[in-house]
């Protein structure tokens, strides 16, 4: 047990801000390289805003694959969002400094739309599947009270993982270490800087990501095996094709996805003797990539979406 002495002494050890990376050897040039970010986060905001507005406008895409890319869009825009405060604070004011109890709510922000991501790329991959092998149950399944409920728990299900990160770091002294390698505050990077044991830190971050992150990508795996299996049973190559097309968006959408997200961990695990710049650069991809991407992938593969796009901007016109 802590005395009141060793609690007092935690308590002083506890940082009262951090501060945060632009990056590494690109100080002086912190303006041009706001322009880059800007312009992703114009495209964040309006392609994913544009989506959600189509999709909430457009009677006809209020279905289970649209209802769900509209998930997606609002947990890419959450996770943008939360980054967006201290990126363009550094690149535009030079503002590097942030409050610990900041830092922490930033972390559980990022962390918990991402978790909440995932689950809903796993959902994604269940409508897919459900589509193709049992179409003509798709919507006695896929029920708009189950969409809501599916959307519900994976947004609770985020913020109960994520909470008890938060109450194990201020438990931990930091005895002075408070720079970050980001733009922005990771658990990965955080929990490196307390002068005290972190194993438990350790363990259970590593559980989130074994049972969010590592089983949502197994069953998205699991469920495009049993989709190709189930085309393959289809007799004509014009229906295989069909139903294989309908998955393209979403496949696009879990590799700029996992990809970035498994190469950002191996270089917080392994990467301790890499270029420093690689670290923030993995991260920056990790986070802005696939809400960039994302909502230009759906809006040239899906044709509903497209259809939808070009109505609400052709109405515009008219009324101007």
């Amino acid at each position: 047990m802590l005395t009141s002495n060793s609690s007092s002494l935690i308590v002083g050890l506890t940082p009262e801000r951090f501060i945060l990376a632009g990056i590494p050897g690109m100080e002086a040039e912190r303006i041009w390289i706001s322009i880059p970010f800007c312009l992703m986060y114009i495209v964040i905001f309006l392609g994913n805003g544009t989506i959600l507005h189509v999709i909430h406008t457009n009677s006809t895409l209020h279905q289970p694959m649209y209802l769900f890319l509209a998930m997606l869009a609002l947990a890419e825009l959450g996770i943008s969002a939360s980054t967006l405060p201290t990126v363009l604070g550094i690149f535009l004011f030079d503002a590097t400094e942030i409050d610990f109890n900041v830092c922490l709510l930033q972390m559980f922000s990022i962390h918990s739309f991402s978790v909440m991501e995932s689950g809903i790329l796993l959902a994604m991959a269940m409508d897919r599947f459900v589509a193709i092998y049992s179409p003509l149950r798709y919507t006695v399944i896929l029920t708009l009270p189950r969409i809501i409920s599916i959307g519900v728990t994976t947004g609770l299900k985020s913020v109960v993982l994520m909470a008890p990160l938060t109450v194990l770091l201020q438990r931990l002294p930091f005895c002075g270490h408070n720079t970050l390698s980001h733009s922005y505050c990771l658990h990965p990077n955080l929990v490196h800087l307390p002068c005290a044991d972190t194993s438990i830190n350790n363990i259970y971050g590593l559980l989130i990501v074994i049972s969010t992150f590592g089983l949502d990508f197994l069953l998205i795996v699991i469920s495009y095996v049993l989709i190709l299996h189930t085309v393959l049973n289809i007799a004509s190559g014009e229906g295989q094709w069909k139903a294989l097309s309908t998955c393209g968006s979403h496949i696009c959408a879990v590799l700029v996805y996992y990809v970035p997200m498994i190469g950002l961990s191996m270089v917080h695990r392994f990467g301790r003797h890499l270029p420093p710049l690689l670290q923030p650069t993995m991260a920056n991809i990790y986070l802005f990539f696939p809400p960039v991407v994302n909502p230009i992938v759906y809006s040239i593969k899906t044709q509903e979406i497209r259809r939808g796009i070009v109505h609400v901007f052709s109405r515009k016109r008219v009324r101007g």
